[in-house]
């Protein structure tokens, strides 16, 4: 029986041409439609259109390896969290509008910023008592800088863990990893964060993804 893991993902910049696409008010896509409408977007789907690859393949990865302690709870929810810039942690299927984005690009990721850190470290926390002591928090995210490692260490100590596979690996090299996991259902090796080797010789490129799996 796989012990109980949830997921930490880091966010998209929603400042850059893609989210600009996104928001745009002569876009036709339907994401665009969806997210200029009264209802909003899911978070997931429109953070995985701004950044593409890399977190398209940590939302596919952690939606395919999650594993609440209770899936029942409305905290806890499918095991996956998104690391947002100023609204703490949400789920990939919270709803949001143009509002909520522009709201995303204006904030500063930084463990020095209070509207970024208070809500993170908030959410965080609530998480936490609800999960219990014996389930793993991954992150896949960027574990070389304090902006994510500095608040949840402080929540989450040793259990919160990353893919070893990650040092030496950009964000392009990632998501192409945790795509090519999913899809063939095994899981990476994870490590504490706490005392791990953060840095280290860029592995061998990865070979192309069949078009299945780009999609």
């Amino acid at each position: 029986m796989r012990s109980p893991r949830i997921f930490l993902l880091s966010p998209a910049d929603c400042g850059g041409r893609r989210a600009k696409q996104a928001m745009s008010p002569n876009a036709t896509f339907a994401l665009a439609a969806a997210l200029r409408s009264n209802d909003g977007a899911p978070l997931g789907d429109v953070f995985a259109f701004v950044s593409q690859l890399y977190f398209r393949g940590k939302l596919t990865y952690a939606r395919r390896f999650a594993a609440p302690p209770d899936p029942s709870n409305a905290i806890v929810g499918g095991g996956v969290h998104v690391i947002t810039p100023s609204a703490g942690l949400r789920s990939p299927d919270t709803l949001v509008t143009h509002e909520a984005i522009r709201a995303f690009a204006r904030g500063d990721i930084d463990a020095g910023n209070t509207k970024y850190r208070g809500p993170l470290e908030s959410s965080a926390r609530t998480l936490a008592a609800e999960i219990g002591p014996d389930c793993d928090v991954v992150l896949l995210g960027s574990v070389a800088s304090p902006k994510y490692v500095a608040v949840l260490t402080a929540i989450f100590g040793e259990r919160l863990l990353f893919p070893i596979d990650f040092v030496g690996r950009g964000d392009m090299s990632r998501g192409g990893l945790l795509l090519r996991r999913a899809r063939d259902g095994v899981e990476l090796p994870y490590v504490p964060i706490l005392g791990a080797t953060l840095h280290g010789a860029r592995p061998p490129k990865l070979p192309p993804l069949r078009r299945s799996a780009r999609l």
